[in-house]
């Protein structure tokens, strides 16, 4: 998950390895794109599912006239953290 505090032994090296550059996200960034997708997409997603979009719209990437994808994963989410987060 998102909250690990240092990467694992086996997935440090497949990220050194495949992964060209990483974007960050606030707190608040995370919350915009969980609320985008309850109210837009009528979807719950969990917070760490959420980080994609999140990513994507506040990373600075130049993702204008580009073809992008987004992987959406995951409603495991306790629904009155969730409800917290939507009425922040």
């Amino acid at each position: 998950g998102a909250q690990t505090q240092a990467p694992g032994q086996i997935t440090f090296p497949i990220i050194q390895q495949g992964v060209a550059d990483i974007v960050t996200a606030t707190d608040e960034q995370l919350v915009e794109a969980l609320r985008f997708y309850a109210e837009r997409m009528k979807i719950v997603v969990e917070p760490t599912g959420a980080l994609a979009l999140a990513g994507a719209l506040h990373g600075g990437l130049e993702l204008q006239g580009k073809r992008v994808g987004i992987v959406i994963s995951g409603g495991n989410v306790d629904m009155e953290r969730y409800a917290r987060f939507l009425s922040a």
